[in-house]
């Protein structure tokens, strides 16, 4: 479901992101009692809330983390302007990360109304002092949710795809992105290797060049190319380069 409420002019714009209808409900009981807020639009899920924030321009927005489809960190990656963020969540294990890039706040279900119209009294501070924190939110929510990547969100033109890590063949380096390869297609990433190297699976994934990391499973040989160069073999028929301390850590995961 995604509602959309009558706008009014010169108030604090807010909309709520949350996958169960209750939890909706209390977030518009309690901030009824805000004369500031102007409750927009509320939506249950990632892909509803996107498409609201693009349509509508929320100035602030209640949002859950742990939601089908897409959660709360993988719908703000996908924006291009992020607006001021109150996570309202039943999971307390992702709270150092929201603090540690300077979100407006984080409330822990259950909670208080009056914790829920303190942490939107410092969002509406935050809105009339115009303060960005753009870079901050991209920083956050490139950071995965678990402790290694499950699923990897691309954004083409308007349409969005979730990639599960399993479905992966291979990652490129493209200048400021990582071109993403599997069986279906290849996709734009604006990330790092590092950023992939760190968080993918390193029973599953190993960087082999600079510019390579391939799915362990995928490689089906290694072939010498030129002197003291190899390459490697994918299963789809791919070549990759490896370089030296690739090809050695290749092989203590083949037993070549």
């Amino acid at each position: 479901m995604n509602k959309i409420f009558f706008k009014m002019d010169n108030i604090i714009k807010a909309l709520i992101i949350d996958d169960e209808e209750l939890a909706r409900e209390l977030v518009k009981n309690y901030v009824k009692s805000i004369p500031e807020i102007e409750i927009i639009g509320e939506c249950s899920n990632g892909f509803e809330g996107i498409k609201s924030i693009q349509e509508l321009k929320p100035d602030m927005i209640l949002l859950d983390i742990q939601m089908p489809k897409l959660n709360g960190f993988e719908m703000l990656e996908i924006l291009d302007d992020v607006p001021e963020v109150i996570f309202i969540t039943a999971h307390n294990e992702f709270a150092i990360k929201a603090f540690e890039m300077n979100a407006v706040d984080y409330l822990l279900k259950p909670y208080s109304a009056d914790r829920l119209v303190d942490a939107v009294h410092k969002a509406i501070k935050k809105i009339r002092q115009k303060e960005i924190r753009t870079e901050n939110f991209q920083k956050l929510v490139r950071q995965p949710l678990t402790d290694k990547l499950e699923r990897v969100v691309v954004k083409t033109g308007i349409k969005i795809k979730v990639i599960p890590v399993e479905k992966i063949n291979y990652l490129e380096a493209q200048d400021d992105y990582v071109m993403i390869y599997t069986d279906e297609g290849k996709h734009l990433k604006q990330a790092t290797m590092s950023f992939f190297e760190e968080n993918l699976d390193s029973s599953a994934f190993i960087r082999v060049h600079r510019s390579y990391i391939v799915k362990i499973d995928q490689v089906l040989q290694l072939e010498p190319y030129g002197k003291d160069t190899y390459v490697a073999k994918l299963k789809n028929g791919i070549t990759v380069k490896v370089s030296k301390s690739g090809l050695k850590n290749l092989k203590q995961k083949l037993h070549f």
